[in-house]
């Protein structure tokens, strides 16, 4: 793991299942990604598959694996924001069928109806 500068002040670790939209999302450099859109996750089993993040470039998903840390007051994912993949009803994620999926079900909660 890479040395983590975000900033210092985000409160306690928390659950996915309390994760706010809207709470601010930084790279381990410390530079603001984005702020979360909305937390992938099958509640009922407790899986946390990701995060649909809004950018300055629009829609983007972090996968569970791409998220260091969940804080009261922010997350921490471990890569940089233009390094995050645009959600899509056809994506692929060479050979990784579980990040590819996480790119289709980022893409089914944008084009919902609300």
């Amino acid at each position: 793991m890479s040395q983590n500068n975000a900033p210092e002040d985000l409160g306690a670790p928390q659950s996915f299942v309390v994760l706010a939209d809207g709470t601010p999302v930084y790279d381990r450099a410390g530079d603001s990604a984005g702020t979360v859109a909305h937390v992938l996750a099958d509640r009922q089993e407790d899986i946390f598959h990701g995060l649909v993040l809004k950018t300055s470039d629009g829609h983007r998903y972090a996968s569970a694996s791409q998220v260091d840390g969940i804080f009261e007051r922010g997350v921490i994912i471990s890569v940089p924001a233009h390094e995050l993949k645009e959600p899509s009803a056809e994506a692929t994620a060479d050979g990784d069928a579980t990040f590819a999926e996480g790119l289709r079900r980022a893409w089914r909660w944008l084009i919902q109806p609300r």
